[in-house]
């Protein structure tokens, strides 16, 4: 189940699926069994108020490059039958920062000038619901954040929006829950909060004045471990757990008597959980 105006990442290495679960939910590819209902609507005996629904921008770029922006992005709004409208493709153009460039030729445009026309064409026929597939691939750095901050003004605007992705920090950064696929299975859709609740773990480490060969005594039962250059040890812990205590780490930090010039603690990446996920 996806919620109406949420951003849903589903993260999955290379084959794991993510594209084909897409294009069997937008009718590309048909099913073996099951069903998919998008908005009330059966996504192959009520296919064409389904599809309506549905904007999909794919993996790979797909345009007729010869041709001129705004023309082409008209051309996918007229292929589901809705009647012109002016106003709406300018804002969406504008939104993309494609309206400076709407009589250029796309050949002439960059990669990610172009991914964005593709977002454009998905856009055109005001869906509801959009699908992107890996859609910062290619795009520097400074483009992926402008698509970041566009793909939240559409949530805000109250399309739903499920992205895949390889860039952990994107979904982290985006979106309100993530689905985890692997080997054709969903391991689990989880609110992203609460996944790093759940699932992450906290390190703390003590930057040492002076290498140390071990783990004084009193630090062995917290399991403390050297780093292999001797110049820092860390302690990893789970912050599910009710019976740890910080403070008791602490004094015995103390009662160690350790010269230490830095003690940060760091919160596991959603990339760390993503991968204690996949790796079995």
């Amino acid at each position: 189940d996806i919620k109406r105006g949420e951003i849903l990442a589903l993260l999955g290495p290379n084959g794991a699926g993510k594209t084909t679960l897409i294009s069997t939910i937008c009718g590309i590819v048909t099913k073996s069994e099951g069903s998919i209902t998008i908005d009330g609507h059966d996504n192959i005996t009520d296919y064409r108020a389904a599809r309506a629904q549905i904007g999909l921008v794919p993996q790979e770029i797909q345009l007729p490059i010869f041709e001129l922006v705004k023309p082409t992005i008209e051309f996918s709004r007229a292929l589901f039958g809705k009647p012109d409208n002016e106003a709406h493709i300018e804002r969406v153009m504008k939104q993309l920062s494609l309206w400076d460039k709407r009589d250029s030729k796309i050949v002439a445009l960059s990669g990610g000038m172009k991914r964005r026309v593709m977002i454009a064409k998905a856009l055109s026929h005001e869906p509801r619901i959009l699908f992107l597939d890996e859609p910062t691939a290619g795009v520097d750095v400074g483009l992926r954040k402008d698509m970041w901050n566009t793909v939240r003004e559409l949530r805000d605007a109250g399309v739903t929006i499920i992205l895949t992705t390889h860039y952990i920090e994107e979904a982290e950064e985006m979106a309100d829950r993530v689905g985890v696929i692997n080997k054709g299975k969903l391991l689990l859709v989880e609110d992203k909060k609460t996944l790093m609740q759940k699932l992450g773990q906290k390190k703390l480490t003590l930057q040492l004045s002076k290498p140390l060969e071990a783990v004084p005594k009193t630090l062995v039962k917290h399991a403390f471990t050297v780093s292999p250059d001797q110049q820092s040890i860390t302690y990893v812990y789970d912050t599910r757990d009710e019976k740890h205590s910080v403070a008791e780490v602490l004094q015995d930090i103390a009662k160690a008597k350790l010269d230490y010039t830095d003690l940060k603690t760091e919160q596991s990446s959603l990339e760390d959980i993503f991968m204690e996920l996949v790796k079995s």
